[in-house]
Formats: C-alpha cells, sequence, structure tokens
C-alpha cells in the first residue's frame, strides 16, 4: 500500500498523505496554494471559470486535456500533471501567444471568465494547429461568458492559430520530455489508501485490486469522471466515504473494434470514445456533442453513466436502441446482461454488493439499418436533456419492418424501451400511416412527469413528433432530410 497521492502542479511535485476523499481540485488550488486564476461560478462544471489542463501518460505519450477543477477531486490527481493559467505566461511576464491573442482581440470583458476561456484555447491550441470555426466552437461549449462576448473569444483563438509561433515558447511543450519522465516515476500498480477523520480514500492499483476494494467496501462510492458525483458535493453537501478513484485504471479504459461490434471499457470518456463512434456509427458521435461541454466530455465515461443510472443520462436510451449489454465484475467474476435489464427502478440498478461496471458491447448496426438519437433540452449545449429518444430500424426489400428497438430518457423512472410503439411498427410497412397510427402507442408505454425541465404533455407529444421526425428522416426528401438534420455540417 502507498500513503500519498503524488502529481505535479505546475512545476512543483506535490505529495499528500493527509486528503480529504471529496476535496476538490479547485479548492486546493485557491485556498491551499493561493492559485486564485481558476475561478468558481457554478460548482457544478458548468461555467468554465475554473477550468484547468490536466495531463496523463495515455499509450506511452502525454496527454492535456481541459477539466473543470470544480467537481474535480483531488483524490483522483495521481500521476498527472495539472497547469494552472498562472503557469502560461514567461518569467519576465511575456504573455503566452494564447494570452496574448485575447488581448489584442479584446476577447475580455468583465474578465471573471477569462482564465476559464484562456484554458479552453490552450487546450485547443496544443491539440490542433489549424482549428475551424466548428472545432473553436466544440472547444468553448464548456465556458460561458455572461458579457456575451463570444466573438472576440473565437476571433482570438483564430489568430493565435494562424499566427502560431515556436514550440519552444510554450511551456508544457520545451518540459515535455521532463514531465513524462516525472510522471513515470509518480505512477505504481500499488493501492492508494489515505485514512483521517474516519473517512477514507482508495486508489486501487489495479482492476483485480478493485474488485478486492469492492468486496471489502461494497457501499463505497465509485468515482471515475465524477461530472456527477462532484455535484453531490458541490451542491448537495453529502459525505462520502469510502470514495474509490478508478479513472487512472488502464484496464478500464480500453475500445475493442470487432466486426460484430464495439466493446468499451467502463473507463472510457466521451472524448476518447468520439472518434471511435465517429466513425463506426455517426449518430452516436454526433449525441456526444451534445453532452455538457468538452471539460466534462473529458472527464465523463460512458461507464459512469450507465453505473448512476439516472433517467435522464443521455447515454442509455441510444445504448439499449442498439441492444447493448452490460459486463459486470466481482471477485467472483464477471456476468453479462441485457444493458435494459439493468435499471429495475428509480435509483436501483442490478448491481450486487461488490461488483462494479466492467465494460459494454455495442452491437454493429447493419449496413442497411436506420439509428437516430436525439436530445430535447432548452438550449443546445450544456443542457440536460427534457427527454432523449433513440430509434433503431430494420426493413425488408418491401419496406416492412423487421426490427425495430424505440428507447426513451426522461419518460419513466429509468431509460425505457416503447415496446408497445415497437410492437405497432413490428412486421409493418414502415409508412406514414403505420407511423401515426403507431403514435398513441406512447400512452401505452409513458407516463412522464412535469418537472421544471418540461410537463408531462410536452413530453409526451415530443416523443411521439420525434417518431414522426426519424419516418421523415429515414423516407423523406432531400430537403426533409436537410430540415430534420441531427448536427449542423
Amino acid at each position: 500500500m502507498a500513503d500519498s497521492i503524488r502529481f505535479i502542479l505546475n512545476g512543483e511535485d506535490i505529495a499528500l498523505s493527509s486528503l480529504d476523499p471529496t476535496e476538490t481540485l479547485l479548492d486546493f488550488l485557491r485556498l491551499k496554494r493561493r492559485l486564485t486564476g481558476s475561478k468558481e461560478g457554478c460548482a457544478e462544471g458548468d461555467c468554465g471559470a475554473c477550468t484547468v489542463l490536466v495531463g496523463r501518460i495515455v499509450s506511452g505519450r502525454l496527454a492535456y486535456e481541459t477539466v473543470n477543477a470544480c467537481i474535480r477531486f483531488v483524490g483522483s490527481l495521481n500521476a498527472t500533471h495539472v497547469v494552472t493559467v498562472e503557469h502560461l505566461a514567461a518569467k519576465d511576464g511575456t504573455l503566452h501567444p494564447v494570452q496574448q491573442a485575447m488581448v489584442d482581440c479584446h476577447g475580455s470583458q468583465c474578465g471573471f471568465c477569462t482564465p476559464g476561456f484562456v484554458m479552453s484555447l490552450y487546450g485547443l491550441w496544443l491539440t490542433s494547429e489549424t482549428p475551424g470555426r466548428a472545432e473553436i466552437e466544440r472547444a468553448l461549449q464548456g465556458n460561458l461568458c455572461r458579457c456575451t462576448g463570444y466573438e472576440p473569444i473565437v476571433k482570438a483563438a483564430e489568430l493565435v492559430a494562424r499566427m502560431r509561433p515556436s514550440a519552444l515558447f510554450d511551456p508544457l511543450e520545451r518540459e515535455r520530455a521532463n514531465i513524462i519522465a516525472r510522471l513515470k516515476d509518480l505512477t505504481t500498480r500499488e493501492t492508494i489508501l489515505i485514512e483521517g477523520d474516519g473517512r477514507r480514500l482508495i486508489v486501487p492499483g489495479s482492476v483485480e485490486a478493485l474488485a478486492t476494494t469492492m468486496t471489502a467496501h461494497p457501499k463505497a462510492t465509485i468515482v471515475a469522471g465524477a461530472t456527477d458525483v462532484g455535484l453531490w458535493v458541490t451542491k448537495q453537501m453529502r459525505v462520502l466515504d469510502p470514495v474509490v478513484f478508478i479513472n487512472h485504471l488502464d484496464e478500464l479504459q480500453d475500445i475493442v473494434v470487432t466486426p460484430e461490434g464495439i466493446t468499451l471499457g467502463a473507463g472510457v470518456s466521451y472524448s476518447t470514445a468520439f472518434e471511435t463512434l465517429r466513425q463506426e456509427i455517426p449518430a452516436f458521435a454526433r449525441l456526444i456533442t451534445r453532452i455538457g461541454g468538452q471539460q466534462v466530455r473529458n472527464m465523463g465515461t460512458i461507464g459512469g453513466n450507465i453505473a448512476n443510472g439516472s433517467p435522464i443520462g443521455d447515454s442509455p436510451p441510444a445504448l439499449i436502441a442498439l441492444s447493448a449489454t452490460v459486463t459486470l465484475r466481482s471477485t467472483s467474476g464477471t456476468r453479462t446482461m441485457p444493458l435494459e435489464d439493468f435499471f429495475i427502478d428509480y435509483g436501483k440498478q442490478d448491481r450486487q454488493p461488490g461488483e462494479f461496471v466492467e465494460c459494454l458491447f455495442v452491437p454493429r448496426p447493419k449496413a442497411q439499418s436506420h439509428f437516430a438519437v436525439y436530445k430535447i433540452t432548452k438550449r443546445r449545449d450544456e443542457d440536460i436533456s427534457a427527454l432523449c429518444g433513440a430509434f433503431h430500424l430494420e426493413t425488408d426489400e418491401a419496406g416492412t419492418v423487421t426490427h425495430i428497438r424505440v428507447a426513451f430518457g426522461g419518460m419513466a423512472g429509468t431509460p425505457k424501451r416503447a415496446r408497445s410503439v415497437e410492437a405497432a411498427l413490428y412486421g409493418r410497412p414502415f409508412t406514414q400511416a403505420t407511423v401515426e397510427a403507431a403514435r398513441d402507442a406512447f400512452d401505452l408505454d409513458y407516463k412522464p412527469l412535469t418537472d421544471w425541465r418540461a410537463t408531462a404533455e410536452y413530453r409526451q407529444l415530443t416523443a411521439k413528433n420525434l417518431l414522426t421526425r426519424f419516418f421523415l428522416e429515414v423516407s423523406g426528401t432531400p430537403q426533409e432530410l436537410q430540415r430534420f438534420a441531427t448536427e449542423e455540417a
């Protein structure tokens, strides 16, 4: 057993042997290190004012990602490099090119959100030499400017891309070899255990150690990305004990593509999964671009979205429509079930004491099948679904429905299939008359609630309209396809 969390903060080695299991990185930076460039605007991963970079060695290379420090726990940082806005400028005060571009383009107004925007643009600068407008806007999805000054910020990103200077100026490029060597020294296969004030923080050294840990502590809270658990602490003030961090486990971050389908480790983040899904299941990839901002997608995991069991989670409806299965693991072995069977009731999943989600398998859709998923929100970016619907259809040469799966989130206490709707469509020609008749079957499948996101009536009508939209996309004219496109070019 090791007894400390060790990481690099800007250029300094940090070792913490006494640590609250749910201390956020933002509190650590501001209150203990007096690095106040990172701001607290929302404390829930929405506004991006707290954005920092976290670097980790992945497949032998050092990769940096933007994250929300307000919901990232310090306990998840072992063997990482944390970079704050204070690290960008040179020692003589010369601004980093990204910072200078913000000045030149008048990208700062009240200034509160500016450090977060700078770090998001810096993350983009590190990963893309010639980003287009769409890529820039995606990188900034997780940053809110209440002064409505987005255009100058976008221009700053375009300017720094056009006038990209020597990488030797950049502190992360200049010190990359040194940081890699230091991070390798910090990497351990030992399990880290920190105890204090009657609470425990555990970082298992392997998946086997995770299974052993969960057998010993079946009520422990597993934290992968903390995009939801973080809010349990910052908004609901929950006291969690013990807390088990798994975001470092390479065994849970594998992606395997075969002719049969895609296996996603439970620790695969949305960002990591995006490229594979873009190639294999494009509609699913388009959904991912609607989940949070880039910081949330870098932290959040598909497996965590499943394990959390929220009825408004975005990925379960799509995965259920695609006939995905989930594999659970414990010291007793593994068991696999259809994903739809994993969700039992509101807040209750079919997970036995000591079990954790190990991976998901998504069957490859047939070439001639049709799959679509629709997320309905009050605003396009960074919003939680009022409802989310997914449709997977196969027809024969005559146009008769030979396979249909319809699943929705936000319509019941769990993500749930619309079996009555499916029965109304199966074996019938996929025509407007069939679809119109099937709409009424939604009333048999769902009795949605009214809450601040939407009324029950709105949800029910929208679900019916999404079936019509799916029909128009599958069988409509090019003009209709353009009108109902799920994503802009």
